[in-house]
Parts: C-alpha cells; structure tokens; sequence
C-alpha cells in the first residue's frame, strides 16, 4: 500500500562526523533567495529542504555597476557582482536568525584569494545556524569568479583549503564555462569535498540595440532560468556517474517535474533559483509538485528516483 505522503528525506551528506539531512531534496540556490529573512514571512520556508544563503565575501561588496539583470527568452543574465553584507554582519545579525530555524542553511563563500576562502571557511566553522558551506568558485560576473573553478589544480588547492579550515559539510559549485568538468570535479572531490553543485550560471550577454552598447553594465553576466536546464542535466548527469559524492542539480528548474528529471539524471537534491524572481514560493511549489510526481507513480521513497535515468556508460557520452 503506497503511503498517502511520500518519504522525501534524504542524508544529503553522511561522511565521517560531518552530515546534512534534508527534509526534502529540494534547496534554494545562491544569490536567489536573499539570506532567507525575507521569504520567512511570504510562506513556510522550513518545509524546504534547505537554504542557501547569498555569497559571502571578507568585506561587503557594493556589486556591479547598473543596470545588472536583462531578461531573455527562456530566463535571465544577471551581473550582479556578489554584492552582499560581508562576514562580519552575517555573523553578527544573520546567523543568529538561522540558529532559530529547523531547516538548515548553507553558507555560501566567495574570495579572491585561496586566503580569502580559507578565513571565510574558518570564521563560519562552528558558528551555531550554519550547517554546511557551498563554495562559489564558478561565478562569472566578477573579474575571478571562474579563476578557480576552470583549472583542476586551482580548484582543488582552494577545496583543500578550506577542509582544512572546517569540519562543516562542504559543498563546491562548479562552472559549466570548463572543457573537462569531470576532471574539475573529481580534483575537488579528492581534495575533500562532501558534494558538488553542479552548475553555476553560464556566461552570456545581451545588446541594447537602441544604445548600441551591452544591456548589462558590467557588458556581460551569467545565463540562468529554462535555457540552461538541458546543459545542467546533461553535465548532471556525466559529473554524478564521474565521482563519488551527492551531486546537486542546479539550472532552471522551475517545477516538481523538472526536479525529478535532475534526480533521475543522477542528483541527489536540486536547487532552485531563477523562478523565484517570478514567483516568490516556486521553491515550496517544486516541494509540492515532487510529493505529487511520486504520489501519482506510486514512489514511495525520493531515493527511487536518484540516478534512474542512468544506463550507459559516462565514456560512451562525455
């Protein structure tokens, strides 16, 4: 008999004494979901999986010049520079607010330097309300966002890095702007990683025909939203076949159904980004649409549905 709520927990990470359970698989994605404080009073937002806050860096940023969004047709480039309050405030006013919460909150870090990393990793490791980190080494609206995220050797310096600095679950999210992502991943994974995110925004742009100059400020940014959903599920499903460790899947996923291909192209949780500037609860409604996808196919357990997809050989397609 198939139980009326399906089970959509899940140990995201079980390694050693580091671990992250989710409620459900379904997260919020960096720079797309304020630090959470804003949504908590729009819908529940513990029943979400988890909560991946804004990027982090050292010192507040200001972010790119305007205008820094331009929409397309099948989502949006943002260039929006990683503007953020900087560590001091997120540990002063932010974290003390997730410590209140049930779901759990994923610090994602962002630095110019492996130093920068590593301090950040540091300063957050054991700080009550931070669950685990997410390092962005793959964004491509600042002048080194993807620095570290396209080579092996500097991927795999800032992971270890920052392991040696923490003993929080560590997420790294990857660039799809790299030749070998398999590679890129599995130097990561080597080099400490509990689970990647796979992808991060892809770079793009778009021209202002009246001004004869790029609709961004910055002149480029990064492509989000529907058009990027068949590039992250192919690269899904290649890196979680590649390596060892949770993938999470991240681009254009906008319904219960789209989260249940990434589950079968091999993630094992999905994040939610773009939609959410369209809709404020499209993370909720991708919860709600996951528990009905397995309710009508009679799933009685979200594990089923990880990697179902999967049937030839990662060589056979890379």
């Amino acid at each position: 008999m198939i139980k009326e709520m399906p089970d959509t927990a899940i140990d995201l990470i079980t390694t050693g004494k580091r671990s992250l359970h989710l409620r459900n698989p379904v997260m919020t994605a960096s720079g797309t979901f304020g630090n959470g404080l804003e949504y908590q009073r729009i819908f529940d937002i513990q029943r979400l999986g988890a909560i991946v806050s804004k990027a982090i860096t050292r010192k507040p940023r200001r972010g790119n010049v305007q205008p820094r969004i331009a929409e397309t047709a099948a989502g949006m480039i943002n260039s929006i520079g990683l503007q953020n309050i900087g560590i001091d405030a997120i540990l002063k006013d932010v974290a003390p607010v997730w410590e209140t919460w049930e779901v759990p909150v994923i610090a994602n870090v962002a630095g110019e330097t492996v130093h920068d990393y590593a301090e950040l990793a540091a300063r957050l490791d054991g700080v009550p309300g931070v669950s685990g980190l997410e390092l962005n080494i793959s964004c491509p609206n600042v002048e080194s966002g993807m620095e570290f995220g396209v080579d092996p050797r500097a991927a795999a310096e800032v992971t270890s890095a920052v392991r040696r600095q923490s003993g929080l679950p560590l997420i790294v999210k990857l660039t799809p702007n790299v030749n070998d992502i398999v590679g890129v991943a599995r130097a990561i994974v080597d080099s400490g990683a509990d689970a990647l995110t796979v992808i991060n925004t892809y770079p793009a742009m778009a021209i202002d025909v009246r001004t004869r100059r790029p609709a961004l400020g910055w002149g480029s940014g990064g492509l989000s939203g529907p058009a990027l959903k068949p590039i992250a599920l192919r690269l899904v499903y290649i890196v979680s076949q590649a390596v060892s460790v949770p993938v999470i899947g991240c681009g254009g996923v906008t319904t219960g159904e789209d989260a249940v291909e990434f589950l079968m192209a091999g993630a094992a949780a999905v994040q939610v980004g773009t939609a959410t500037f369209r809709n404020p609860c499209a993370a909720l409604d991708v919860v709600e649409g996951v528990e009905a996808f397995m309710r009508e196919q009679g799933v009685e357990d979200v594990s089923e549905l990880i990697g179902a997809a999967q049937t030839a050989s990662v060589t056979s397609r890379a």
